[in-house]
């Protein structure tokens, strides 16, 4: 006799066998396991699939970032309307001039040393002639000489031209006396510019000064042997004298320059001597004309020194300033690209690069003037790489702002 355990009752008032009802809870549990392991394996599958989308794009915009170059720009300066330049002078007097003899003999005596100032006409120095006044002895006894035989030979004239009138004499022996008398003549003028010659070599003797001034240098003294400035032998210069009222600064200056130094221009002086002081000059004169040798332009400044502060032959800085292009720009050295196309810089516009080509103008070390090529508003690239090229993308990291580059 066999017995079944009923555990429910079914909707036809029928009861439900238990073997039934556990083998279908197992089939439903099976299912909903193996359903939410597919879920599991979606979501770990989908979490995967968008980590690597997420990565892939976070690598793609690191990879840009790093592939696109990094660069610093400056902005363009524009140039003052006025360019000081700074050049070396020599400062001389506006007079310099060395005193010679134009006489042989000794220095008798001098009355000035260095330092002393002397006006025009002022007796310097007195020197013994003794050969000149011996000549001139010489030529006095000659032409006394010459007197006399000129005067007999006027009274020989005059006889003959009386004796000539009754024909008492020859005709021949008339002009013979008549160029008696003129040779006689000549020869006496002949003596007097003699005399005169030792006379002005005998008035040397007495050295004077030529004009207003400072004696900077004496190089004789008494007893020396002086010879004249006009003799071939080795001739040395008495005293040196120079006029400081006025002085002259000779500058020169270079070529590039040139055409902006005109006549008129003022100009300050500074000396070592002097710290913090300038002196007040002005331009009054150019060579007009390069030096072949030095390619620059003489000019001349005159600086009034009434007191005498400044010295002669001193060493001086010449502050010009010289007026430049109003288009004119000035840049960092570092930002000049050379290559075989010229002198070029490299500019940002829109993210991308753009290569330009300048002209430059004056080097001033740190910085250069561009005069053509460039404009206000360019964003120029300070140390660009040597691969750089126009087109190629760069990020601007730093910007410079015209006067921060000193």
């Amino acid at each position: 006799m066999s017995h079944q355990i009923e555990v429910g009752t079914r909707i036809d008032g029928g009861s439900v066998p238990l073997a039934d009802v556990g083998v279908k809870t197992a089939a439903h549990w099976r299912w909903l396991v193996l359903a939410i392991a597919l879920i599991a394996t979606a979501a770990l599958l989908a979490s995967g699939i968008w980590s690597r989308i997420r990565a892939g794009k976070t690598l793609r915009t690191e990879t840009l970032q790093v592939a696109t170059t990094a660069v610093s720009i400056v902005l363009p300066k524009q140039s003052a309307p006025a360019q000081e330049i700074i050049l070396p002078g020599n400062v001389e007097p506006f007079i310099n001039s060395p005193i010679y003899s134009r006489t042989n003999g000794y220095l008798k005596a001098w009355f000035a040393d260095i330092g002393a100032h002397v006006k025009k006409g002022q007796l310097l120095a007195v020197i013994e002639t003794p050969e000149v006044d011996q000549q001139l002895e010489q030529s006095m006894s000659n032409l006394n000489t010459a007197k006399a035989n000129l005067a007999l030979s006027e009274i020989t004239k005059n006889r003959y031209e009386g004796l000539l009138k009754t024909n008492a004499v020859a005709q021949q022996d008339a002009d013979n006396a008549t160029g008696s008398y003129n040779a006689n003549k000549a020869i006496v003028e002949a003596s007097q510019a003699n005399v005169k010659q030792l006379q002005a070599l005998q008035s040397f003797e007495k050295i004077y000064a030529p004009f207003d001034g400072v004696v900077t240098a004496r190089n004789t003294d008494i007893g020396d042997l002086i010879n004249s400035g006009s003799n071939s032998g080795v001739k040395t210069d008495l005293f040196h004298i120079a006029q400081p009222g006025m002085l002259r600064v000779y500058v020169n200056v270079p070529e590039e320059y040139s055409q902006g130094v005109k006549v008129g221009m003022t100009a300050a002086l500074s000396l070592a001597e002097f710290p913090g002081r300038q002196f007040q000059g002005k331009l009054v004169r150019t060579a007009e004309a390069i030096n072949v040798t030095t390619r620059t332009l003489l000019i001349e400044i005159d600086v009034n020194n009434p007191s005498g502060t400044l010295f002669t032959g001193s060493y001086a800085e010449v502050h010009l300033k010289v007026p430049t292009q109003a288009s004119t720009y000035l840049l960092p050295v570092n930002t000049l690209i050379f290559r075989s196309q010229g002198l070029q810089v490299g500019t940002v516009k829109d993210g991308k690069v753009a290569l330009a080509t300048v002209t430059p103008g004056h080097d001033f070390g740190d910085q250069i003037e561009i005069v053509a090529g460039l404009k206000a508003d360019d964003q120029v690239i300070v140390n660009p790489p040597d691969s750089i090229i126009s087109g190629q993308e760069v990020q601007i990291v730093q910007a410079t702002l015209p006067g921060d580059v000193k």
